[in-house]
C-alpha cells in the first residue's frame, strides 16, 4: 500500500511556527534536485523550472542534482543540460543508481570538479537514437538528418567535457557503453567518486 509523499517540519524564516511541507519541497529549498524518471519533455520543464527559480531566489548557492535516470528523449535532456549552463550558481551532479544516454549527458554537464558518482552507481553513453514509426519515407529521411545533426552536437559537447579526442567519443558512443564510477571518473564524465565510508 503506498504512504504516499513524506511530510516534514519546515520552518520558513521569518515564520514563528513551522509548517508541515512534503518531503521534495523540503529538499528543494536546499537546492537539491531528483531526476529519478525517464526523460521526456514534463520531467524536463519541471527540472529546468525548478532550477532557473532556485536561481532567481539566490545566485550564490550551489545547486546539487541527484541522478537516478534511464535517460529519455533527447532534446528534453538537452533544456536540462542547456538550463544546467544557464544559471548562475554552480550545479553539482550526482549519479546515484544509473546515469545513461541523455542522463549521462546531463551528468556530464555539471559544474567541472562538481560532478560525482556513488561507489555502485552505473554510466552508460551511447549515440542519439530515434524509433522510426509508421512515417511516411519522407519523414524517415527528415528525422534522420535531425537526429546525425544531434549526434554530432552531443559528440562535440561531450568531447569537450571530458578532454577526449572526437574520434575516441565516437567509438564509445557507437554501441552502449557502460562504466563503472571509476571507468566514468577516467573518461571525465565525473570528477570524483565517493567512497563507501564518507
Amino acid at each position: 500500500m503506498p504512504i504516499g509523499v513524506p511530510k516534514t517540519a519546515f520552518r520558513i524564516p521569518g515564520d514563528e511556527d513551522a509548517s508541515w511541507v512534503d518531503l521534495y519541497n523540503r529538499l528543494y529549498r536546499e537546492r537539491l534536485v531528483f531526476l529519478g524518471k525517464e526523460i521526456d519533455c514534463e520531467v524536463a520543464n519541471q527540472v529546468a523550472s525548478l532550477m532557473v527559480y532556485l536561481s532567481l531566489e539566490d545566485q550564490t548557492k550551489d545547486h546539487y542534482v541527484f541522478i537516478n535516470s534511464p535517460g529519455g528523449w533527447v532534446t528534453p535532456g538537452l533544456a536540462i543540460y542547456d538550463t544546467i549552463q544557464y544559471v548562475k550558481a554552480d550545479v553539482q551532479t550526482i549519479s546515484m543508481g544509473l546515469a545513461a544516454s541523455v542522463a549521462s549527458f546531463i551528468l556530464a554537464g555539471g559544474t567541472p570538479t562538481k560532478r560525482m558518482a556513488f561507489p555502485h552507481a552505473r554510466v552508460m553513453i551511447h549515440q542519439p537514437a530515434s524509433a522510426f514509426q509508421e512515417v511516411y519515407a519522407v519523414e524517415v529521411i527528415m528525422e534522420a538528418k535531425e537526429v546525425a545533426r544531434i549526434r554530432t552536437n552531443v559528440t562535440k559537447i561531450f568531447a569537450k567535457i571530458t578532454s577526449k579526442p572526437l574520434s575516441t567519443i565516437l567509438v564509445d558512443m557507437e554501441r552502449d557503453s557502460f562504466m563503472s564510477p571509476e571507468e566514468a571518473q577516467a573518461h571525465g564524465i565525473v570528477d570524483l567518486v565517493t567512497s563507501e565510508n564518507e
